[in-house]
C-alpha cells in the first residue's frame, strides 16, 4: 500500500513522527507541493493525505490507484469530494483536534484587540518607558470586556468553547447557527440582529457556497462603530475589500484575522494595510498538542480504511 503525504511540513516540521502511518504502508513525504506536481506525485498513491493540497476532479482522474484520500485538517473543500465518490475514492477528515487551540487563539485575538499586550511590548522593547514622564502610559485604549457583547457566527465545538471561556471574562453572549441548539447558553438572534448587537463579532462557522463573502458591505452596515471582527475560520467567509474600506473609514473599530482568502496572501490583499486590522499567518490550530491529535487521528483513519471499517468519512 503506497501512501503518500502531499504537504507534511505545517503538521510535521520536525517534531512530531510518521512512524506510525510508516507501519500502515510504503510511505512518502513531501514538505510541499506545487500544482503542476501533484499527478506526478501521487500518481502510483493508493493513500493520498493532504491538508491544503487540493484535489479538483480533473486531477483525480489522472490517479487511477488512489483509494483513499486523507485530510489532515477539519475542513475539505479543497477535494472534489463529489467526484472522489463517483470515482470509488473515500475521503476522510480530523474533526474536533483544534477546538482548545483555535479556541485559545481566537481569546488571544480578543485580548490584543482590548490590551493591545504587543503594542505596547514593542514600545517598552523600543526604549520608550525610560523616557516616559509618567510611570504608566497607553498607547491605545484599554477596554474590559466584563459585560461587552460576544457574537459567535457558528455553534459547533470551537464556537461553543470560545463562548464558555468568554463567559468567565463576564461577557454578554449571543450566537447565530442556521439551525438553533437545545441546550445552548447562549442566546440564538438571526445574523443582521447579531451583527447590530455585537460588541466583538467572531466567526467559527464552516465554508459553504451560501456564506462565501457574507461578511460584506451589507451585514458591516448595521455594526457598531466601536465593533470588532475576529476570525479565526475561514477567510473566504470575509469580503476582503469590504472590511478593509469599513476599516479605513472608520466604519468599524478593528478586526483580527487568523486567515485570509488566499494563503499566503498576495501582497496587494487590502487587509494587509488596512487599519486597525491584526493579522496572524493562519497558526491558530498549530499548537503541537493539536498538530498531536491530528496525526493519531489521521493513522486512525488509515488503519480503519485499511482493515474496511474505515471512520470520519465526508463522501
Amino acid at each position: 500500500m503506497k501512501i503518500v503525504v502531499t504537504d507534511g511540513y505545517t503538521l510535521n516540521p520536525g517534531d512530531l513522527s510518521w512512524s506510525a502511518i510508516e507501519a500502515l504502508g510504503e510511505l512518502t513525504v513531501y514538505d510541499r507541493t506545487k500544482p503542476e506536481e501533484i499527478v506526478d506525485r501521487c500518481r502510483d498513491a493508493n493513500i493520498v493525505l493532504t491538508n491544503k493540497v487540493p484535489f479538483s476532479e480533473a486531477t483525480l482522474a489522472e490517479l487511477s490507484q488512489l483509494k483513499m484520500i486523507g485530510v489532515t485538517a477539519t475542513g475539505y473543500n479543497i477535494i472534489d469530494v463529489q467526484a472522489a465518490a463517483k470515482k470509488g475514492i473515500m475521503v476522510s477528515n480530523v474533526p474536533a483536534y483544534g477546538t482548545a487551540s483555535v479556541a485559545q487563539h481566537t481569546i488571544a485575538l480578543l485580548l490584543e484587540l482590548t490590551n493591545h499586550v504587543g503594542k505596547h511590548a514593542a514600545s517598552v522593547a523600543a526604549g520608550d518607558w525610560p523616557k516616559s514622564a509618567d510611570f504608566s502610559y497607553q498607547l491605545a485604549p484599554i477596554t474590559e470586556l466584563a459585560g461587552k457583547t460576544l457574537a459567535i457566527v457558528g455553534w459547533g465545538n470551537i464556537g461553543q468553547q470560545t463562548g464558555r471561556i468568554a463567559q468567565a471574562f463576564g461577557m454578554e453572549l449571543l450566537y447565530y447557527n442556521p439551525s438553533q441548539k437545545e441546550n445552548a447558553f447562549a442566546q440564538w438572534v438571526p445574523l443582521p440582529e447579531l451583527f447590530a448587537k455585537a460588541d466583538y463579532v467572531s466567526l467559527h462557522c464552516p465554508l459553504k457556497p451560501d456564506n462565501m463573502g457574507f461578511v460584506n458591505n451589507e451585514i458591516i452596515q448595521v455594526m457598531k462603530p466601536g465593533a470588532f471582527i475576529i476570525n479565526t475560520s475561514r477567510g473566504q467567509l470575509i469580503n476582503e475589500q469590504h472590511l478593509a474600506d469599513a476599516l479605513n473609514s472608520g466604519r468599524i473599530a478593528g478586526a483580527a484575522l487568523d486567515v485570509l482568502s488566499v494563503e499566503p496572501p498576495s501582497p496587494q490583499n487590502p487587509l494587509l494595510t488596512a487599519k486597525n486590522c491584526l493579522i496572524t499567518p493562519h497558526i491558530a490550530w498549530i499548537s503541537k498538542e493539536a498538530r498531536q491529535r491530528v496525526m493519531e487521528t489521521t493513522v486512525q483513519n488509515v488503519a480503519a480504511f485499511l482493515n474496511n471499517k474505515p471512520v470520519h468519512v465526508v463522501n
